[in-house]
């Protein structure tokens, strides 16, 4: 596995992200990252905390728009997460850590989903209390997401390997 991972972070996408001297390289990428995080797991915790406070609120409430943007912020992150993992492919994918952080963010796009699903379908006018289901899953939210940071902040330090190249 560790030849295959060398030859990856041989290619010259890998390269470049990871030795540019260009501010377009690995540190716009991270920006990009944190962004798409800002947006997902920014928006998410700010929706969980909004339903663990409110009593009732209508069920048509327009939450549409800041779904949107969740998942507008997911793409950015998938596509940034990659460009990462390309850079360094033998640092994540020699770390149960990032395994760990993947497993984190599966289970809050659940949560998020499961969410909306149970607090935001527009199937009354009238206003309704927030469900013990509902509040349930704003706590996991909150906690999935909080495991996610944490996971991935400690990617920077858990590594054993930092280049496949250089374990050889």
């Amino acid at each position: 596995m560790l030849s295959w991972l060398a030859t990856l972070e041989q290619t010259s996408i890998s390269v470049w992200i990871r030795e540019t001297p260009s501010l377009w390289g690995f540190p716009f990428i991270l920006y990009l990252h944190t962004l798409g995080l800002a947006l997902l797991a920014g928006l998410s915790v700010g929706i969980d905390l909004w339903v663990l406070a409110a009593r009732t609120w209508p069920r048509a409430v327009a939450m549409a728009g800041l779904h949107r943007a969740m998942w507008l912020g997911f793409g950015i992150n998938a596509i940034s997460g990659v460009a990462l993992l390309v850079a360094y492919p033998a640092k994540a994918l020699t770390n149960w850590v990032f395994f760990g952080k993947l497993l984190f963010v599966v289970l809050a796009v659940v949560a998020i989903e499961q969410l909306r699903r149970e607090a935001f379908t527009p199937s009354q006018v009238e206003p309704v209390g927030v469900s013990d289901r509902a509040r349930r899953l704003a706590v996991w939210s909150l906690c999935l997401w909080a495991g996610t940071i944490l996971a991935g902040r400690m990617l920077a330090y858990t590594h054993t390997i930092l280049l496949a190249s250089e374990a050889f």
